[in-house]
């Protein structure tokens, strides 16, 4: 079938879920939906996302496969469109504008689906790169570069959108951007327990460039943290938390402050809560925990389920294999899928080795 709606009925009616449930995604109609599958209206960008999203609830590879033949044709369409549009108007947004564009991401990534943020990130991109011509656009996309790797679904994918950045970075010659962008993508990797070698380098190269206290620096000596634990040195763990800790105290962002750019408290005890439950250290990772739970911003429930994942990574490593499992799985089926992320799926995907893993 080549008719894009006829190939969205097909997969609908296949995977058995209804056009009620695919519009309760989007903000059409169900008999909107009905005339985009009969052809009588356009497949937008949003609709075949929320078909993606609602059929992978019921089976994963038809949404892969799904996603594969529709939404890439449809998201090359739309950059294309938005890049040229922006070329031919000639507009150019000031690098403010910009900067306060960015930092709306860093606060979007905290609260909505990396699928709907990617969309818009990647069209903002595709402008952005036409006017790179100050060092201030370089650090300013250097930022969104690195938010934009977040989103992505794979940690290899994210590595090179995560060395994009730093490049962008070192052209700004912004000495706190290039900090931060290599800290901020070390502890993302390490804290996911992907790409160690590369979460470490990033961490080297983050601390090697300044030793001035910094959000950069705190998350660089995290993501130290997390790949010791990782290979299993609770020694080198420990330390280097001790130290991350030392330049929190002096560069912890607000408690009210939510962005993916900031580390309040709540943030800097989710990082210790994952380290702790890797490391085994019962105690330290349930404080860690208390003190997330307690100061974190009830909006946001992606967060709440790291904890929940974390505590369950703790009860298999200290023995209760299979009820360590099923808390970590409640605790991914009680968020809605259209918030969940890739991080979180990896961590789930630790307590399952864990809870395999030969006594």
């Amino acid at each position: 079938m080549d008719d894009l709606g006829a190939q969205l009925r097909h997969a609908r009616v296949e995977a058995g879920v209804t056009l009620a449930a695919i519009a309760a995604r989007t903000c059409y109609s169900a008999s909107h939906l009905s005339n985009v599958e009969a052809g009588r209206r356009t497949a937008t960008p949003d609709i075949v996302l929320a078909y993606a999203r609602a059929l992978g609830e019921a089976d994963v590879r038809r949404r892969d496969l799904l996603a594969a033949a529709t939404i890439g044709p449809i998201a090359a369409n739309e950059l294309i469109r938005s890049g040229f549009t922006a070329a031919l108007a000639g507009h150019r947004d000031s690098p403010d504008r910009w900067r306060d564009r960015v930092d709306q991401y860093g606060r979007d990534y905290m609260e909505i689906g990396a699928d709907c943020l990617q969309t818009r990130l990647a069209n903002d991109l595709v402008v952005m790169q036409q006017q790179l011509d100050n060092p201030t656009m370089w650090a300013t996309a250097a930022r969104a570069l690195t938010t934009y790797g977040k989103t992505t679904k794979d940690p290899t994918e994210a590595v090179g959108w995560y060395d994009t950045a730093r490049i962008a970075a070192d052209r700004s010659d912004d000495l706190a951007v290039r900090v931060w962008v290599r800290g901020r993508a070390a502890i993302a990797l390490a804290y996911e327990g992907a790409a160690l070698p590369v979460a470490q380098r990033y961490a080297d190269e983050a601390l090697a460039l300044s030793g001035r206290p910094s959000l950069g620096r705190l998350q660089a000596l995290m993501a130290r943290a997390h790949v010791a634990a990782g290979r299993g040195d609770t020694t080198a763990a420990i330390a280097a938390d001790q130290e991350a800790q030392r330049v929190f105290d002096q560069t912890a962002s607000p408690d009210n402050e939510i962005s993916d750019a900031a580390v309040p408290a709540w943030r800097m005890a989710t990082f210790r809560s994952m380290l702790y439950a890797r490391l085994g250290i019962t105690r330290a990772g349930e404080q860690a925990q208390t003190d997330a739970d307690r100061l974190r911003p009830p909006s946001l429930t992606r967060f709440a389920t790291h904890i929940e994942l974390h505590r369950a990574l703790m009860m298999t490593k200290a023995g209760d294999r299979t009820a360590g499992l099923a808390y970590a799985r409640r605790a991914w089926t009680a968020l809605p899928a259209d918030r969940r992320s890739q991080t979180l799926g990896l961590v789930l995907r630790e307590v399952e080795r864990a809870a395999r893993r030969p006594r």
